[in-house]
């Protein structure tokens, strides 16, 4: 649950300086980023899930006379409503059954840095109360502890929820927001930024080229594809899509890769594949066709429209993998 991305990470600088967008609306909140991100001030990000929250934080912080210290990000949703205080908090060893040593929490973990509360609103009311108390005095205990420690973190809060409505339906305390919401920062969906789209995927196939040693290229039909789709997903749907494109293509990136995401859904339980960072391309390009091939009973013709290629390229690639099934012609 824990997320750090210590000083020392390598794409800090990167990430500092690469433009968010090309669009108006991501170059005006570029600029409040710049004008807030050296004040001590609480940022309050608002926008639709996979809209870049994380990301936008994480510039602040990298722009922010904090940028040498941590920067955490702890999905609030996630929080186990029973262990939140000394998750935040932290606890002493014997405070409660399991709790086997002195543990720091998430505030302790950032001391110097920034904490960035994402999905705020999906926070347990109870442990919102501890939460405004702790800000207002800026200290707090570990759980079954009496030392008092003083906070030391900048807070970046952020929720895909209109914050008003979370409020009006009880999802939110009302003086937590006021507390928070001392900078609003809203992230425009893709789908109002269209022109951000040739740019951001371009930068995912640069990352993924260095990152693997290749030389791909958007095609395009692809490119075109993609301008015209509505992005319900926003920016991770895109890096999905890019990824998508990157494993099952060799050099060009090609149109029929977006088609899919337009296609009626199979008459199937949906699966999913998990691959560890450090997979090699071929093998998960290898289990990623097989268990589509799976899916569809050995219907290659389906399965390459699921995948979004060609009958050739699917051909090609069940001889380089040595996969086989039967039928489906």
């Amino acid at each position: 649950m824990l997320n750090t991305h210590p000083s020392a990470d390598p794409r800090a600088d990167v990430l500092a300086q690469e433009p968010l967008g090309r669009s108006g609306a991501m170059r005006e909140l570029e600029s409040l980023i710049v004008r807030t991100a050296p004040t001590e001030a609480s940022l309050f990000l608002v926008g639709e899930s996979g809209t870049g929250k994380d990301l936008i934080a994480q510039r602040v912080h990298q722009l922010s006379p904090r940028r040498d210290g941590p920067y955490i990000a702890l999905n609030c949703g996630a929080i186990s409503a029973s262990l939140a205080h000394a998750e935040l908090f932290g606890h002493e060893k014997g405070s409660f059954t399991g709790a086997l040593a002195r543990t720091p929490g998430y505030f302790e973990h950032a001391s110097g840095g920034t904490l960035f509360l994402d999905e705020i609103t999906e926070m347990p009311l109870d442990m919102q109360a501890h939460l405004l108390r702790v800000l207002e005095t800026g200290t707090y205990r570990r759980v079954g502890g009496t030392d008092v420690l003083r906070t030391n973190v900048r807070i970046i809060s952020a929720t895909n929820r209109d914050p008003q409505e979370a409020v009006a339906q009880g999802r939110m305390r009302e003086d937590l927001l006021h507390r928070l919401l001392v900078i609003p920062l809203r992230v425009p969906p893709l789908r109002e930024r269209p022109e951000d789209i040739p740019y951001l995927s371009q930068r995912m196939l640069d990352d993924l080229n260095r990152r693997y040693g290749t030389r791909k290229r958007l095609g395009r039909r692809f490119a075109e594809a993609m301008a015209v789709h509505d992005w319900p997903g926003n920016v991770r749907e895109l890096r999905n899509v890019v990824q998508r494109a990157y494993l099952m293509c060799d050099d060009v990136l090609q149109y029929d890769l977006v088609a899919s995401n337009h296609a009626q859904p199979v008459d199937h339980q949906s699966d999913a594949l998990a691959f560890s960072v450090g997979t090699p391309l071929s093998q998960a390009q290898r289990e990623l066709i097989s268990a589509t091939l799976a899916l569809h009973g050995g219907d290659k013709r389906r399965t390459a429209a699921t995948l979004g290629i060609s009958l050739k390229t699917l051909y090609n690639r069940l001889n380089a993998y040595g996969l086989d099934a039967p039928g489906g012609l």
